[in-house]
């Protein structure tokens, strides 16, 4: 009871309203964030791997996300609790800096809570557990640097990208393609790659989807898709060598921006006033035609009347392009955007090879392909699918790809995946953990078995005997001193990672145990959690 008295004996509150607030204190409350983290990632774990179950999430507008990515899969999930939450954000933030890996470090977090509960239980103390943790985390991500491949790729040879982005592919449901969609992701990211300066600007690449045909289908564009077609259905199909003038301002006569009032009380008066609109028009088309444009690109759109000129002047154009889309063309083609007519240059004219109305199917649907640009700096993954959920899912797995590629080109070293790296660093940080004579050395066993998780949740999706499976593994990466053991998830006979050419990035990797660790550590460190109770 949060009551004090003065020194006249008159009580007064500490804490007001402290009968409507819940208040859980010392283990209670560590045990009780430690479950809900812990209920989090088990929702998780059954997606881990490439045998790895997807979830399917119902929306409150009754949308239906199918995936087995981490981070999408938490993020519709809408979890309530604060602690629940934190894993959340972790699996983002593994999203935003790494792009993959977002289930793994979730398990990892999960597993860490289930260790740190058993030590608290015994009694030791929250922070040297937290502490233990640190200095493992410290010992397995320095151990992943020595473990760590460095490959050399180049732009003749992408083999090894193709490799690493099909590691992360085969979790996906795309995994039947995996071989194809590998390849477009590593060339479209080498088309972007700034390889001289190790950087890669993923908003050059723009993945559209439609649905029809099949996976397959799938292909990469030196180029732009827009999702728009011509104004006008006579309006040519095709344009070679095209030089296309890209417009921000609409074909229309200019509006006053003040209020104003035309009176016409005559005939004549309304003629000169349609003479005046026309040749309003005849002005704009001609300033076009007269730079040599053969295609014109409008955010706006158009009047009837002057859809109805650029026809007969036989100037094809394209309205209601979108200001993402705009950009992308102006980059990809080398054009400047326009603001307004009288700025129009035969220098602001972006280039292209080909443009083309492309039709699919027996619907109707029309997009523009925009190709052989000038700069190819801008391309294109065109996704083909059965259904919606299939393409926003390729898409997702995609951006996992992409992500692995660009990473890869920042920083090209690789560990061995199913579990290998895993494995090979609860060795050394079991092996670690009896130079440090204090608790922590308990910490850092604890830490050195949830590292296990990760293989045995994979050998458990694979259906495997996870303990057999797990130890065996061990045992011939400390028989053989071969830190590239790892589960046989695909049942191809054979453990070692190389010749299954599972690989997956270090820093992936290492930001997975960082952030793990830290968030453990945080939620280790709340012994007190006030809350309104519900009404």
């Amino acid at each position: 009871m949060a009551l004090a008295f003065d020194e006249y004996g008159r009580p007064f509150i500490i804490l007001r309203e402290q009968e409507s607030k819940s208040r859980l204190r010392g283990l209670d409350a560590q045990k009780a964030n430690i479950a809900a983290g812990v209920a989090v990632s088990r929702i998780l774990r059954t997606s881990l791997g490439p045998k790895g179950m997807d979830k399917m999430l119902q929306s409150p507008d009754g949308d239906i996300t199918i995936t087995n990515d981490g981070a999408t899969i938490l993020e519709q999930m809408d979890v309530d609790n604060q602690i629940g939450k934190l894993m959340v954000e972790l699996s983002r933030s593994q999203d935003y800096e790494i792009g993959d890996g977002t289930t793994g470090v979730v398990v990892m977090a999960g597993s860490l809570l289930e260790q740190a509960e058993k030590l608290l239980e015994r009694g030791i103390h929250p922070i040297r557990v937290a502490e233990g943790f640190e200095i493992s985390s410290r010992i397995a991500v320095d151990h992943l640097e020595q473990i760590a491949h460095k490959f050399d790729f180049s732009a003749t040879n992408i083999e090894p990208l193709v490799q690493t982005c099909m590691t992360t592919l085969s979790s996906k449901i795309v995994n039947r393609c995996k071989r194809s969609l590998a390849e477009i992701a590593v060339k479209s990211v080498m088309a972007v790659a700034d390889l001289e300066r190790k950087d890669v600007n993923l908003d050059l690449i723009k993945v559209e989807g439609k649905v029809g045909g099949k996976l397959e289908d799938t292909e990469l564009i030196y180029g732009i898709i827009v999702d728009k077609d011509m104004s006008h259905p006579q309006m040519p199909k095709q344009i070679e060598d095209a030089k296309i003038a890209i417009l921000t301002c609409p074909f229309e006569p200019p509006k006053p921006k003040t209020k104003h009032k035309v009176d016409i009380d005559t005939v004549e008066k309304f003629q000169t006033l349609r003479k005046q609109e026309q040749q309003y028009f005849d002005d704009m088309v001609q300033k076009c035609k007269d730079v040599g444009a053969t295609l014109v690109i409008c955010q706006w759109g158009f009047d009837d009347e002057a859809n109805h000129l650029l026809m007969h002047r036989n100037l094809p154009a394209v309205r209601w392009v979108g200001g993402v889309e705009l950009e992308l063309i102006a980059i990809a083609t080398g054009g400047r955007i326009v603001p307004r007519f009288q700025e129009l240059t035969p220098e602001k004219l972006g280039k292209a090879g080909l443009v083309r109305e492309k039709a699919f199917g027996t619907t109707k649907d029309r997009m523009l392909y925009i190709e052989h640009c000038a700069n190819s700096k801008a391309v294109t993954i065109f996704i083909r699918g059965g259904n919606k959920m299939m393409i926003e899912e390729t898409k997702r797995s995609i951006h996992d790809a992409l992500c692995v590629a660009r990473n890869l080109i920042r920083n090209n070293s690789i560990v061995y995946g199913g579990g290998a790296a895993e494995i090979s660093c609860s060795i050394a940080v079991e092996a670690a953990a009896d130079k440090y004579p204090g608790v922590e050395q308990y910490a850092i066993r604890a830490f050195a078995d949830a590292l296990d998780s990760v293989p045995m949740a994979l050998a458990e999706n694979s259906g495997l005997q996870p303990i057999e499976t797990l130890s065996a593994v061990k045992a011939q990466q400390i028989k053989e001193n071969n830190h590239c053991c790892g589960i046989d998830c695909n049942d191809t006979g054979t453990n070692d990672m190389r010749e299954q050419n599972v690989f997956e990035t270090l820093i992936g990797k290492q930001q997975q145990i960082l952030l793990a660790t830290q968030v453990v550590k945080m939620i280790l460190k709340i012994d007190d959690v006030i809350s309104p109770s519900d009404y």
